[in-house]
Order: C-alpha cells, then sequence, then structure tokens
C-alpha cells in the first residue's frame, strides 16, 4: 500500500455542538488516527479523565508551557486557558498517524495560518434554539455561562465559511458518517497528489 503524508485534522463547533461525540465516533471507525488532548487549566467535568478528555493542570504549569513555547495554539475562554501541545502533534505525525484537533475558532485560525495544508471541518448546530436547549440538559454551567456560551456561539458560527467542510449536526449519526466521508476522500486525495507531485 502506498504511503501517504499523515493528515492535521482542524475540528471546530460552538460549545454544546456535538464535536466531541462525532470524533470520537471517527477514531473508532478509522484507523490509523488519533486525536490531541487539549491542556487546560479549566477543572475537569464529572466523568472527564485526566489525560483522556482533556490534559488538567495549573494555571501556573500552563504558563511555564507558555514561555517554553510547547504549544501550537492557545487561548484564553470563559477565564479558563486551552492549550495544543506542539509536541504531541509532531509525535503522532512522525508514527504515520492522521491526528483530529478539536479545537476552537481562534485556535484554527492559527493552526491554518501555521499549516495552510491542514483540513479543517465546523461543526454546525441546526440552530441557536437547538444549542440552548444542549447546553441546558447537560447542566455543567451555570445560567450566566449558558448565555456567555451562547453569545460566543453566535460569533463562532459566522466564522463557519472560513472552514474547508461544514457538517450540519441535526441527526448524529448522519454527521458522524459526514466527517468519515471528509476524512476518507481527504485521504484517497493526498495519495492522489503524492502521484501527481512524482509524475
Amino acid at each position: 500500500m502506498r504511503e501517504r503524508k499523515p493528515l492535521m485534522i482542524v475540528v471546530s463547533a460552538p460549545s454544546g455542538g456535538g464535536k466531541t461525540t462525532i470524533v470520537e465516533s471517527l477514531l473508532r471507525k478509522v484507523s490509523d488516527i488519533t486525536r490531541s488532548v487539549s491542556v487546560t487549566t479549566r477543572a475537569p467535568r464529572p466523568g472527564e479523565k485526566d489525560k483522556e478528555d482533556y490534559i488538567f493542570v495549573s494555571g501556573e504549569e500552563f504558563k511555564k508551557r507558555i514561555e517554553e513555547g510547547d504549544f501550537l495554539e492557545w487561548e484564553e475562554n470563559f477565564e479558563n486557558y486551552y492549550g495544543t501541545s506542539e509536541t504531541q502533534i509532531k509525535e503522532a505525525l512522525s508514527c504515520g498517524k492522521d491526528v483530529v484537533l478539536c479545537i476552537d475558532v481562534k485556535g484554527a485560525r492559527t493552526v491554518k495560518e501555521k499549516f495552510p495544508e491542514s483540513l479543517s471541518v465546523f461543526i454546525m448546530p441546526p440552530s441557536i434554539e437547538e444549542l440552548k436547549d444542549r447546553l441546558e440538559k447537560r447542566d455543567a454551567d451555570h445560567p450566566e455561562q449558558v448565555a456567555l456560551r451562547l453569545e460566543e456561539a453566535k460569533k463562532e458560527i459566522e466564522a463557519a465559511d472560513e472552514y474547508d467542510y461544514m457538517v450540519v449536526n441535526e441527526e448524529l449519526e448522519k454527521a458522524e458518517k459526514e466527517l468519515v466521508a471528509i476524512v476518507e476522500s481527504a485521504r484517497r486525495n493526498s495519495i492522489t497528489s503524492e502521484q501527481k507531485n512524482e509524475a
């Protein structure tokens, strides 16, 4: 089988948009792919595991990593810091695995600037009303935080056209299949591009 260059896949969605569930489905259904585990200073939510869902660190540790240049991108959201470890990404790519980065719009812009060849996908909620309902049912935030997340969501949705692809998460199973199809198509195109370059 012809070797191909591993893909860097950026997936963004407003908070509550379902990107974690959709990406987890992608990881189960597609081989040779891994997810970048973001570093954050926020407290774990019920059921979240350190180094699996996020790498949970103190504010001091996060700032130290910024100074050391460890982050490919980092942002402050809702009074917490989130970042993507460049070392972690490079290790996965060097092993020949595609890497999925679940990051926000600002982080996605930074990655696209540094890696224009990265593939970007925006997970769109069917409506703001549906998003509000999902956030309230999640019961992870106070009402004030839900309101803040909805305001931020409106800004993020406006940036959806900056992405290579958009997947509307109205029916979860359909959205999961769409993301798988996008990645598999990009893999085929990657091989085709390499063959053209060799010709």
